[in-house]
């Protein structure tokens, strides 16, 4: 299952509906403590997360699942691409780091990666 977490709603959407369209299961969570108290937490394969969201940001959710041990692997997509938070996604193991609006090839590049070799 690829896990999508993001505050708007369309982002959501529209990434799920591209994960599906690839054969994959997809769950979509408004926010990183909606994703972190799922029961389907567990069954993530790979994250793709939002940088800034209300609350917990989706640079603090990578750390909160490396400092419990989880190595699942983080596509990061953002409106405001800035380097400083690129390197930090990078650092602390990102698959990829996507501008939004992204191209939906980009996507199933980091997602083929992280999944190794979907596509």
């Amino acid at each position: 299952m690829v896990a999508i977490i993001d505050d708007d709603e369309q982002v959501r959407t529209a990434t799920a509906s591209l994960v599906r369209s690839l054969g994959l299961a997809a769950s979509t969570f408004a926010s990183a403590e909606d994703f972190l108290n799922s029961p389907r937490r567990p069954d993530a394969a790979c994250v793709i997360t939002d940088v800034q969201m209300p609350g917990m940001s989706g640079i603090e959710l990578q750390e909160a699942l490396r400092a419990d041990g989880h190595r699942t692997p983080l596509i990061f997509i953002t409106a405001f691409p800035e380097e400083r938070v690129r390197r930090q996604a990078a650092a602390g193991g990102a698959i990829g780091f996507l501008a939004k609006p992204f191209d939906g090839t980009e996507m199933i590049a980091c997602l083929d990666h992280a999944l190794g070799g979907i596509a």
